[in-house]
């Protein structure tokens, strides 16, 4: 059956970000990050169904690139994960936790704290969300070039899993196929690293302005509960 679905092109693949009703709604679980929220929701000809997701505030994560000796180098970080029980390889990455700031902002600032950097170009890369059915988590991965030293007197004082980060330059190409080969597991990672590999090959064609439009962050902005709904 599905070799006989439609053919189509890049103009076909567009998301549309419109929510389904939701009938009822409540919050079993509200944590320091995330909250679980429960929904029953009316799917037309699916029927009424209940579904429960993670609500997460969104993250930026960073694509710190640098040429040493005429090659592409890419900024890494080791750190230790709870959750996963490992010490994994990452990109500079941060919470959208501060109202009303910029996601490039939000991502310059976690690259000053976590890696001591700045940069002169910000781009936006790629855009993911990290499970679709249960943890919707919107990523938004920037392009930073241009990069200089944070100055001494505003470097970041690191805490908890923080002061375990291990930096470490990589060569571009050296860190894709790393990213092929099973050596980085992390999500944000992994798409910063391909996509920053395809977009050079292509001579950065495909970047987006910092400011660009995020509609899968958008839609998760959460409206407010229909009437009589749970809280």
């Amino acid at each position: 059956m599905s070799l006989s679905a439609p053919r189509g092109s890049l103009a076909d693949v567009v998301e549309e970000w419109t929510s389904a009703p939701v009938v009822e709604s409540s919050v079993p679980y509200s944590g320091l990050i995330f909250d679980v929220r429960r929904d029953r929701v009316d799917l037309g000809e699916g029927g009424v169904v209940d579904r429960e997701f993670i609500e997460h505030p969104g993250a930026v994560a960073v694509v710190a690139l640098q040429p040493f000796e005429g090659v592409d180098h890419v900024l890494l970080i080791r750190q230790y994960r709870h959750a996963t029980r490992g010490h994994v390889w990452e990109l500079p990455a941060g919470l959208l936790d501060v109202s009303g700031e910029p996601h490039w902002e939000a991502a310059a600032r976690e690259l000053a704290e976590e890696v001591d950097l700045v940069a002169g170009r910000w781009d936006v890369l790629m855009d993911e969300v990290v499970s679709a059915g249960a943890f919707p988590e919107p990523v938004r991965i920037f392009l930073a070039r241009d990069l200089v030293d944070v100055p001494g007197e505003h470097l970041h004082e690191r805490h908890a899993e923080e002061l375990t980060i291990r930096p470490l330059w990589v060569p571009l190409d050296e860190a894709h196929r790393a990213a092929l080969t099973g050596r980085i597991s992390n999500s944000a990672a992994l798409i910063g690293v391909l996509a920053a590999h395809a977009a050079r090959a292509v001579d950065w064609a495909t970047l987006r302005p910092k400011d660009a439009p995020w509609p899968a962050w958008e839609a998760q902005r959460r409206p407010e509960p229909p009437p009589g709904a749970g809280a």
